[in-house]
């Protein structure tokens, strides 16, 4: 197991298998609709080193996770070698004690081992509020293709669903 950040409060780790169970189980009590699979995928893709994946603890128990593809395809900056940030999630109970931040923290430093620029995509509905406020705080900044719907540009005056696949791309330079 890699540890990533640890200051007795906060721990992020490198994801093991047990931790599938719990985030789907929490993400089922949110009345989401994940699928366990996702969750054995990303643990999998991990140990091919595909993909980084940074699980939160709080105080001991799982609390989020946020992960990181190396070699991402999808989006603006799709095979341009720059890692991609996806799923970054911290669980309702322990908002707004900085969580998300240290899993961010981890991401971009392991991104900038890649590549000298992050992205990411996020929801524009208003669930995704918190993750834009955060992403605009830490200086990401929108790609210029606009909104994005079921992984293609969405055309101007197009018809879409203000659901989880409208979204819009960012990016940020590295130090």
């Amino acid at each position: 197991m890699m540890i990533y950040f640890d200051d007795g409060l906060i721990r992020i780790r490198s994801m093991e298998m047990a931790d599938a169970k719990i985030i789907f189980d929490t993400y089922l009590s949110y009345n989401w609709h994940p699928e366990k699979k996702t969750y054995e995928n990303y643990y999998q893709e991990q140990e091919s080193g595909r993909r980084l994946v940074f699980i939160a603890e709080y105080q001991g128990e799982v609390c989020g996770l946020c992960t990181l593809v190396l070699q991402s395809e999808e989006g603006p900056f799709g095979n341009q070698g720059i890692p991609e940030i996806e799923d970054l999630c911290v669980f309702f109970h322990v908002h707004k004690k900085g969580i998300g931040s240290r899993l961010l923290d981890a991401a971009e430093k392991e991104a900038a081992k890649y590549a000298g620029q992050v992205y990411l995509a996020v929801g524009v509905h208003s669930g995704y509020g918190p993750a834009q406020r955060i992403y605009v705080k830490r200086g990401y900044l929108p790609d210029g293709s606009g909104v994005w719907y079921k992984g293609k540009v969405l055309d101007q005056y197009a018809p879409c669903c203000n659901d989880d696949d409208l979204v819009l791309f960012m990016s940020k330079e590295l130090q």
